[in-house]
This record gives structure tokens, C-alpha cells and sequence, in this order.
């Protein structure tokens, strides 16, 4: 997950229930009718009906406009959804044609690129960092493996409230990855090196600075010629800094809380959540918000199709040799020590569930989740335009999934704690 900014949701949002291309409606609890669109199957799958009823309830209790569900599924059947509406204030359908800002999905692309990279002799997983930037603070002690695992203890540059003041003054600006780093070398770290897990973006920006150094190439060109090409994936790209683009079509994003008020927390004030939740306190539209300050940590676009063949390349194989793929999965192992459940983290890739794996994403307006399960073959894809519920704070594509999940594979399944969540923000 990346860094959201402000807001207030409009009134409720009116959608129509398009299933198998038969028009439906289905009621959602205290509220709205939503919209869906099945895929162009016979009938849709079982599971389906359920979902079809849960998601609008969902979108009504957490704020959230407009949702698309894509999922494959050999034994269960695939199906594919949109809910709600694109743009506030208008009646807008979602599409499953449309491109988001992936936010920290872009995390496991970048680790993709690197773990190439040591196959190819370029790189070792236990090279210390200082090799290829000798200003990182104990970069010597620093390796390859601790900054793509979280486990560096670098303090990350998204929690600095100096930086998310620029974010919201000056939402256009171009950051550099220099700019950055000299943002998170400025705090102390928060652990010697491979003794816990924390988030930080700052420890993929340093991975994506690697990448150029050793390909002679932008991170875009590389993301490009190593996964993009190779999938056959058209619709996706790492945007170069100065593009705060995304292409057509596309809903506009949403945020609640503006990047300094939402340090701490993504959730609104408790004397604000009703007037959120019931479309009178509406949220702010940074759809064309720069995300360069993401860059290789979070700055990728993608469609919902797309990021469904990615993710089985990712968690299934088809990017990494046979070595490779393997010290991948085997690198997963608990964000907190002792933790169940099969939560957990590892070279660029978040395991849900056990066999569950791939990542989520947030960032400004946009919010995204991708699974491939190892056991079954299922893929599940969510975006929204959103990037967090007003509620909890938690990732608004998350919130969806979990229903998703549940349904699939029963509530027990259902992640307990988000492994690519940001935690709270270093002292001082």
C-alpha cells in the first residue's frame, strides 16, 4: 500500500446489476441498488449471487464509488463485475476496460526485475546496498534480500509530514528518487537490519535505482522489456516521473483525508464518518495527482486483465527461472514472529492465506488487489476508486477482496492483518 490524501463522498451511488448481459437489480442493505456486470459466461457462477448482494453493502458501509471484481476460477467458474459509478455526481459505470494507478503493486514488479537479475549473475540477494549506493546510512550491513523483504529497518520517506505537505500543496511536482532517499536518510532506522518487518517504500525505491545501474536503462524501459513485453501485457506501464497521465478510460479517484491528515490513519474523524458515509462530506478527486513520489514502489498503471496474467506469472512462474521462482515463494515467512494464518511477506510478494499470494495496492484515488492461488489455479482481481474506507482506514480494493475471499474459500480464510500495509509513523 502507498499514501492516500483528502476527501468527502457525494451522494449515495445509484448502479445497475448487469448480469451474464441480462439486466438485474440487487438491493443493498440500507441503501443503494448496485451495479454489476457478469462476464459473457451461460450463467454466472454460484458464488456470483452472494457476492452480487454483498459487494453494493460493502460499497454503501465504506464510501466506496465505483469497484471491479475479475475473477478466474477453474473449479468455482470465472466471473467478472463492475459496481458503482465512475465519476460523483454522475451515473457513470465502471468498466473492466479500465486503467488504475496500481500503487504498490508495482513493489513486486520491481523485485521481479531484481530477482531476474541475480539469475542472470548481475547481482547477488546478499550484496549490501552500499555497493550500489554508499550513502545509504549502514548500507554495508544492508543486502539486496533485507530491502526487497522489508526488513531493512529504513525508516520510509512516505511518513515524513514535511514530504506529505508538498503532496498536497503541490500535487503536480515531479519527485527524484535523490529527493527521496535524503527525505528517509534523515531518520534514524528503525532496527538493525534483518531482525523485524517493516514497510517502506524507501526500500524499493533503492531496489529501482539498482535496476538502472545494472541494465543501463530507465526503470520504465526495464519494467517494459522484462515483464510487460514478455506477457503480452499492453496496458501496462511504469509512467517516467514527469507523466501524471493515465489513459482513457478511467474512473476518476477518490480520497478521503488529505496526506498530512492521514499519517496516522487513513479512517476520517469519528464526527466526520457519518457525514462520510452518508454522501454528505465528499471525497477529493486526485485522479491526476503526480504519482512519481511512488515511483518504482508504486507508481505503475495496469487494467483489471492485465494484472490477472500478471499475477499468475508472479505467484505461478512464467518471469523467473525455476531456482529463482522457488527461493521466491520459500522467502515468505510472518511479519510479526509467531504470527498465524499464513499472513506473511517475502521477496516482493504478500501471502494472504497459505498458497494465497501477490499484493495490494494504494495510493491518491486508487486502490487495487491481486491473488493467484497456488492450489486451486483461482485468480482474483479487484480495483476501486477509492484508495481507503473512511471507516478503518483499510485499503478499499482490500475490503472487497476479503468478501471475495470468503466466499471462495470460507471466512476462515478470510487475512486477519494486511502483510503490505504501511505501519505507523517513526517517532520523531
Amino acid at each position: 500500500m502507498m499514501k492516500n490524501s483528502t476527501a468527502l463522498l457525494a451522494a449515495a451511488v445509484s448502479t445497475m446489476l448487469l448480469v451474464s448481459g441480462c439486466s438485474a437489480t440487487s438491493p443493498a442493505s440500507s441503501g443503494p441498488s448496485a451495479t454489476s456486470t457478469s462476464a459473457a459466461t451461460d450463467a454466472a457462477p454460484e458464488y456470483a449471487a452472494a457476492l452480487e448482494a454483498k459487494i453494493p453493502e460493502i460499497m454503501t458501509q465504506n464510501a466506496i464509488p465505483g469497484v471491479v471484481v475479475k475473477v478466474l476460477s477453474p473449479k468455482n467458474g470465472d466471473w467478472s463485475a463492475t459496481f458503482g459509478t465512475a465519476e460523483l455526481g454522475k451515473s457513470v459505470p465502471m468498466s473492466m476496460d479500465d486503467f488504475f494507478r496500481i500503487g504498490s503493486n508495482t513493489k513486486t514488479m520491481t523485485s521481479t526485475v531484481i530477482l531476474q537479475l541475480v539469475g542472470e549473475g548481475l547481482l547477488s540477494l546478499d550484496d549490501p546496498i552500499s555497493k550500489f549506493r554508499p550513502d545509504v546510512p549502514n548500507g554495508e550491513s544492508i543486502t539486496i534480500a533485507q530491502l526487497s523483504e522489508m526488513r531493512s529497518g529504513l525508516v520510509s520517506y512516505s511518513f515524513d509530514p514535511a514530504f506529505n505537505a508538498t503532496l498536497d500543496e503541490d500535487p503536480q511536482k515531479a519527485w527524484t528518487p535523490d529527493e527521496l532517499l535524503a527525505i528517509a536518510f534523515a531518520y534514524p532506522a528503525s532496527f538493525a537490519p534483518g531482525t523485524q518487518y517493516e514497510y517502506s517504500n524507501t526500500n524499493i525505491v533503492l531496489l529501482g535505482l539498482v535496476i538502472e545501474q545494472l541494465t543501463g536503462m530507465s526503470a520504465s524501459d526495464a519494467f517494459q522489456e522484462r515483464i510487460f513485453e514478455p506477457l503480452g501485457l499492453k496496458n501496462s506501464s511504469l509512467p517516467e516521473p514527469s507523466d501524471a497521465a493515465i489513459p482513457s478510460p478511467h474512473a476518476q479517484g477518490y480520497q478521503f483525508g488529505t496526506n498530512v491528515e492521514t499519517i496516522d490513519s487513513y479512517a476520517v474523524p469519528a464526527d466526520q464518518l457519518p457525514a462520510a458515509l452518508d454522501g454528505t462530506l465528499a471525497p477529493i478527486d486526485q485522479t491526476d495527482a503526480n504519482p512519481s513520489w511512488a515511483w518504482t514502489a508504486g507508481g505503475a498503471i495496469s487494467t483489471p486483465d492485465d494484472l490477472a496474467v500478471y499475477v499468475k506469472a508472479l505467484v505461478g512462474g512464467g518471469l523467473l527461472d525455476d531456482t529463482m521462482q522457488k527461493i521466491r515463494l520459500d522467502s515468505v515467512q510472518p511479519t510479526v514472529t509467531g504470527q498465524t494464518g499464513g499472513v506473511g511477506y517475502g521477496l516482493g510478494i504478500a501471502q494472504f492465506a497459505p498458497g494465497v499470494l501477490g499484493h495490494d495496492g494504494q495510493l491518491p484515488g486508487y486502490s487495487t488487489f491481486m491473488v493467484y492461488n497456488n492450489t486451486t489455479d483461482d485468480t482474483i482481481i479487484v480495483g476501486a476508486n477509492l484508495s481507503a474506507s473512511p471507516v478503518d482506514g483499510e485499503t478499499a480494493a482490500v475490503v472487497v477482496a476479503k468478501a471475495i475471499i470468503a466466499a471462495l474459500y470460507g471466512a476462515s480464510a478470510v487475512p486477519t492483518s494486511n502483510p503490505a500495509a504501511p505501519e505507523t509513523p517513526p517517532a520523531g
